[in-house]
């Protein structure tokens, strides 16, 4: 039997990578619900790669919950750099997390999937039926197909075992917490990471990859958070559902603006031998406020402000 509504109040609940960016924030959220227990495994006590380990954290935690948010990730460079080990490690943990929680008789798993999944020319904006219309953008495909292939064995545990297991597909995120190490990050944090160091250090102009040209939709990590624990509260549906805010912006508007907010004077140089990634992003978010009650809060410019203040704040601790 499907679980229905979740009372979060009185439950033991796992976030796996909870000690992370999005996963600090989940972990607040589910605070401000009441959760009984907020179980964070550390990688160095529970390698999620491996089944034992997840059968021991299960065996340890006994929840009633899981929140699988751990997960090896990076932007375009990070992708092109470790195709092998983001295919890898992804499908392992989500492999391992759902079998075992099968096992285990873990009442409701949430799977906190990507947007690197959809096809490279999906007609914006992206609905879940369009998830299999194509191939991913080749540049983070093994990173996405991996998340994808999570959500095929969720919906067949689902119809096998009547396993409750349900999948997220958060659009990219920003906000305080964030990557800022420029080999690993995503847009956001490097441009402003490289905006402000620019500033600081006197260089008159920084270079930034691609064309400018693609356009993405950024969802503030708080309202991600708020999301998914919505979704764990409300939903029970096989189906994939996209988590977004709703808009696009191009990378080079996107610049110019955190230029202006960051106060860097200088040029923007546009290095065109790097890759652009996908062409388009942008999200239909219906589903998630027709399903479980979800939609964006925080303007993307308020957003933006509060994510520049806390580099700001904790430049040197990052460096």
């Amino acid at each position: 039997m499907l679980c229905a509504s979740m009372e979060l109040a009185d439950k033991c609940v796992v976030v796996t990578g909870g000690a992370g960016f999005l996963g600090s924030h989940v972990v607040e959220c589910l605070q401000a619900r009441g959760c009984a227990e907020i179980v964070v495994p550390r990688s160095t006590d529970y390698d999620l790669v491996e089944r034992e380990a997840v059968q021991r954290l299960y065996a340890d935690a006994r929840p009633d919950l899981v929140v699988h948010l751990a997960a090896r990730v990076g932007g375009i460079g990070a992708n092109q750099k470790n195709p092998g080990r983001y295919f890898h490690d992804n499908l392992q943990m989500g492999v391992h997390v759902i079998e075992e929680g099968r096992r285990a008789g873990i009442p409701k798993v949430v799977l906190a999937g990507t947007i690197c999944s959809y096809p490279k020319h999906t007609p914006v904006p992206f609905r879940e039926e369009e998830l299999w219309n194509g191939y991913p953008e080749e540049t983070n495909a093994p990173y996405g197909i991996a998340k994808k292939a999570l959500i095929v064995m969720a919906q067949a545990y689902r119809e096998q075992y009547g396993q409750n297991v349900i999948s997220l597909l958060p659009v990219n995120l920003y906000g305080p917490r964030d990557n800022f190490d420029l080999e690993s990050s995503h847009v956001i944090p490097a441009m402003i990471r490289k905006c402000i160091d620019a500033q600081l250090e006197g260089r008159d102009s920084i270079t930034l990859w691609g064309d400018g040209s693609p356009t993405r939709e950024f969802l503030y990590v708080e309202d991600a958070a708020e999301g998914i624990v919505l979704a764990a509260e409300r939903y029970d549906g096989a189906e994939p559902v996209n988590l977004g805010a709703g808009f696009e912006i191009s990378m080079r508007e996107l610049a110019e603006r955190i230029q202006q907010l960051t106060g860097f004077e200088g040029a923007l140089i546009w290095d065109e031998s790097r890759p652009n990634g996908q062409p388009r992003r942008c999200l239909d978010t219906s589903r998630a406020q027709r399903e479980f009650g979800f939609q964006a809060e925080t303007s993307f410019e308020e957003g933006l402000r509060r994510t520049i203040v806390w580099y700001r704040e904790h430049r040197e601790q990052i460096a």
